[in-house]
């Protein structure tokens, strides 16, 4: 029986809270000048702080969290190379978890290397699409979309392996736990991968690629409705996207919103058989941090306006292909608070066992430090990159070829205004791919 409880010394939870409030701490004048849309300045910021915010071991959430800033602030050339060292770092650490894995799971997991969530690693590959178009180079662009989409095939399969191990190891620890059949991921393709190769292909007049997108696009929508749990946008229901009428240019704009789900503590505890203790498991779950954007609105000056549709609920996303994660943190913890639970308390009944006063208090002194030590060295890992976006929105538009002024706007879900994004002089030319990007991450 699992009992989930927020009862732990005052020690720890004095600890705990001095603890999140320095981490809180350390991004809190980058996140301010976040919500101030001053990306530039953030991600400089972080490049300047940047020894005091990440330690050895949080290198890749420095590259996640510096190269989404730098793409806000449109230093794309930056941004790409901040990514795919983070790109890399990720795959170095996912091929160290798999040769250490067994070797390392007595380990707190704030210990070692933090090695990258499975979203972090496939939105990656997005946002430096997205670099590579700014830098008119499509053919990049569909590099990545391609390297995303090769990530989520292996997503289903990815920890097989290195669940079955550990729970043959968690039995051989007297560690009965088991399988989860909820910790599989039912996320495999991504509606706004798709809907990006389906533009890039478009652009580079592969008219058969792109229709092949946008019908794995519709997939997608039908095979995760967890996660795609709205309507298909009304643009992308037929082929809108598409049969754009002769002489007529298309205008797409994607707008994204919010914060990416950060993490928080969860504790469990397992009694134990020998004896009336328990051991106390600590695991990290996603929270999602409320956005106040409800809608985005595109005003064409001296032509029409048009709302933009969700398209990717990538906060849904992160939750969704966590599961798997999650579970290899849940079996790891079991098994090392098993270990430190399982002597505790093995010390605590020699210690009620023994015929000599003197033996059993020392016993019962080192089962109690034993108990103490298993009850503070747990923690959740709670590590993760705090600027992806929550939300994705897509819309677009027939106009006649020419150069148009924009306004973007963002408002809450009464009609209050919350940001307006001005695009200047954007040109809107036929046979090309006009694509506008906005970002308001409040």
């Amino acid at each position: 029986m699992l009992h989930k409880t927020n009862e732990t010394g005052w020690l720890f939870l004095c600890a705990g809270l001095v603890f999140f409030s320095c981490a809180s701490n350390q991004y809190q004048r980058v996140d301010e000048l976040v919500q101030d849309d001053d990306y530039a300045q953030s991600a400089a910021l972080i490049e300047k702080d940047r020894k005091s915010i990440y330690r050895d071991i949080d290198a890749i959430l420095y590259y996640l969290d510096r190269g989404m800033l730098t793409h806000y602030a449109a230093d794309y050339g930056t941004s790409i190379s901040l990514l795919q060292d983070g790109e890399r770092a990720i795959e170095a650490a996912y091929t160290k978890s798999i040769t250490q894995a067994l070797g390392s799971y007595l380990l707190n997991d704030t210990t070692i290397e933090y090695g990258g969530e499975d979203y972090e690693d496939i939105y990656i590959n997005v946002f430096n699409a997205l670099n590579y178009y700014h830098q008119n180079k499509l053919d990049d662009a569909l590099v990545e979309i391609r390297q995303m989409n090769n990530k989520l095939s292996f997503l289903s399969t990815k920890y097989g392996e290195l669940t079955t191990s550990l729970q043959q190891q968690a039995l051989a620890d007297g560690a009965n736990v088991p399988p989860n059949p909820d910790a599989v991921t039912q996320f495999s393709d991504s509606a706004l991968a798709r809907f990006l190769g389906l533009l890039f292909y478009r652009a580079i007049g592969e008219a058969d690629d792109a229709r092949i997108d946008g019908e794995l696009l519709r997939v997608a929508f039908a095979n995760a409705p967890h996660v795609y749990s709205y309507p298909l946008p009304a643009s992308l229901a037929g082929d809108e996207e598409l049969a754009i009428p002769q002489g007529k240019a298309r205008l797409n704009v994607i707008g994204f919103s919010g914060l990416s789900p950060i993490k928080q503590e969860q504790t469990l505890r397992i009694p134990l058989l020998i004896s009336y203790n328990y051991i106390k498991i600590a695991l990290p779950e996603m929270l999602s941090r409320r956005s106040v954007v409800s809608r985005i609105q595109v005003e064409v000056k001296g032509g029409p306006r048009f709302e933009l549709e969700l398209l990717e609920d990538i906060d849904a996303v992160a939750k969704e292909t966590f599961k798997q994660k999650q579970n290899l943190i849940y079996l790891k913890s079991v098994i090392r608070a098993t270990v430190k639970g399982v002597g505790a308390a093995t010390l605590d009944v020699l210690a009620r066992e023994s015929d000599d006063a003197s033996t059993g208090l020392m016993l019962g002194m080192l089962g109690l430090g034993a108990q103490i030590f298993a009850e503070a060295s747990e923690q959740a890992d709670l590590r993760v990159s705090r600027y992806f976006p929550s939300k994705a929105l897509v819309g677009g538009v027939n106009l006649e070829p020419g150069i148009y002024d924009l306004r973007i706007n963002y408002y809450t879900a009464n009609g209050g205004l919350i940001a307006s994004f001005n695009k200047e002089q954007v040109p809107v030319l036929e046979n090309k791919l006009n694509l506008v990007e906005v970002v308001c991450l409040r």
